[in-house]
């Protein structure tokens, strides 16, 4: 006979978290704050990711979550994960492109992704490495797997920073806009201002195109204005939300229990 805990970790979908620097450590914490899911987070650098999972673990009881965190650096954790959101490579530091960051994480995304895979033949990968789109496709190529089943972190956090640029210009909540962005992570970056609302009302009616122009700019530039102010690293707090978003649609979608 099993425990009710025991029950319920049996229904709850595993997710991994590779690479437990301040985006990984971030949606690890995010997800167990969900409570829905079991929590691998693994870093190469030992001890790291066992101290971050130790520490979101002993805020369960203060966060009002039992879920079950284990950090490691190896990958026989992650064998049955459903989704793995893929952090690991270098960051980019200031007056740095994303592609300049390409070689370097094209190599990391490659060994990452031949380790899940070979562990988990059913996982969904979301990639947030940048280069975002570059690291897509070599995740497709390596691991063999359908399109439909590898995703890019991008959609969602430069809509997220859209909608806050607005919300900042009109002084409104930024839930009360909604607002598109297609294309690539960066100068490929197409936000559709015709697409943006707030509260169901165009955002052209409530703002001079000048001022639309320059938020759509600021958008594009978004995670560069956050890397030139941090001086050392980049953003975390809004791509591990963003990422951890997608999980949630991801297990909605396919109807996983929680």
């Amino acid at each position: 006979r099993f425990t009710f805990y025991e029950v319920t970790r049996m229904t709850r979908p595993k997710i991994t978290v590779v690479g437990a620097g301040n985006v990984g450590g971030t949606t690890a914490q995010r997800l167990a704050e969900k409570n829905l899911y079991d929590v691998v987070l693994i870093d190469i650098a030992e001890g790291v990711a066992q101290g971050k999972a130790l520490d979101i673990s002993q805020a369960g009881p203060v966060c009002g979550y039992s879920t079950h965190v284990v950090g490691t650096s190896d990958y026989a954790h992650t064998a049955g994960s459903s989704i793995a959101v893929i952090t690991s490579g270098i960051p980019r530091k200031p007056g740095m492109s994303r592609d300049e960051l390409l070689a370097t994480n094209a190599k990391i995304v490659k060994s990452v992704v031949t380790e899940l895979v070979s562990r988990s033949q059913n996982i969904i990968l979301i990639l947030v490495t940048n280069p975002l789109d570059a690291m897509v496709h070599v995740a497709r190529t390596v691991s063999g797997l359908p399109k439909s089943r590898i995703i890019g972190m991008a959609g969602v956090l430069d809509s997220a920073r859209m909608r806050t640029f607005i919300a900042a210009e009109l002084q409104v909540p930024s839930t009360d806009v909604e607002a598109m962005v297609l294309g690539g992570h960066g100068d490929t970056m197409v936000p559709l201002p015709r697409y943006t609302t707030v509260k169901g009302k165009p955002v052209s009616e409530l703002m001079s195109k000048d001022k639309l122009d320059a938020i759509v700019k600021r958008t594009r530039d978004g995670g560069a204005e956050i890397v030139g102010l941090l001086k050392t690293g980049s953003a975390f707090y809004a791509p591990s939300a963003s990422a951890v978003a997608m999980v949630d649609a991801i297990r909605e979608f396919n109807g996983t229990p929680a």
